[in-house]
Order: C-alpha cells, then structure tokens, then sequence
C-alpha cells in the first residue's frame, strides 16, 4: 500500500510540475489558436497594385486593400474597412451572390468579433476561396480587418 500511495505522489508531482507553461509556449498556443484566421490589418494606405482577384469580385466602397500577394496559385488580399463587423458580413456576402458566386459557408460571430463568407464559381475559370472579417478586439482603432483568399478550384 506505501508503493501505492508513493507511486501516486510521485505522479502527482511530476504532473503539476508540467503544468505551468514557459510564456513561449502560451504564445505558440495563442498563434495556433488563431492559424487559419488569416492576417490582421486595422490601418494603411490603399494599395495600387492590382489584386489579383477574379474579375468582378466585389470591392465594397469602405473597405480598402492595403496588401495583395501570390503564393502558388492562391491570392491573399488583406485590408480594411470602418463599417461594422455584420456590415462588411452581410454587404460581402449579398455582393457576391450578386456577382454570380455561390456562398458555400457564411457565418457570423459578432460575439467572438468574427466572420466568414466562403465562395465559389463555376465554369472553366473556376475559384474558390473565403472572405475572413475580424472586428471586437481585432482593430484598436475600430474598424474590421479584411482577408480574402481566393484559388482556382479543383
């Protein structure tokens, strides 16, 4: 029974002293947690490089893209807006099934501060890809981030 009892403690201990976490660790836990989110961006100036988006993808008139870039064939376009978070939801959203896109998944999340609208199209030019919103917390400064990827489909 004292094996027993001292196998226990000896585990106990062992676990507790692997609770506590060094801050990098926290922070590659943080960054983990928000892969997939996409890149935030509050401010900047308009970028006037063109995009790289399909032709006809909708540019709401309050946001502004800041970044545009290529790896592979996916294009990430980051930006901006001052509109509210289910503003820049239901206007990314309406403005594509308008431009002919299907809205394969859209979500709204006003109480974690975040969006998504994911789209595609048909025929020969075929893309797909997701409109990420991120408001709440994301911005300081107010305004929603914007980041759109959009890749051929399969």
């Amino acid at each position: 029974m004292k094996i027993v009892i001292g196998v226990l403690a000896a585990v106990a201990v062992l676990a507790a002293a692997g609770c506590g976490k060094s801050d990098d660790e926290k922070k590659a836990e943080a960054e983990r947690a928000q892969s997939g989110r996409g890149t935030i961006t509050c401010e900047g100036s308009a970028t006037t490089a063109k995009t790289g988006l399909p032709a006809g993808f909708p540019q709401p008139d309050a946001v502004t893209y800041v970044k545009a870039s290529t790896t592979g064939p996916t294009v990430v376009v980051d930006g901006y807006s001052d509109e509210s978070l289910e503003g820049m939801y239901v206007e990314y959203k309406d403005r594509l099934e308008e431009a002919g896109y299907t809205v394969t998944f859209a979500e709204l999340e006003k109480d974690n501060g975040d969006s998504e609208v994911a789209y595609k199209t048909g025929g020969a030019n075929s893309t797909e890809g997701i409109v990420a919103l991120r408001g709440g917390e994301a911005c300081d400064n107010g305004n929603v981030s914007v980041h759109i990827t959009s890749r051929p489909s399969d």
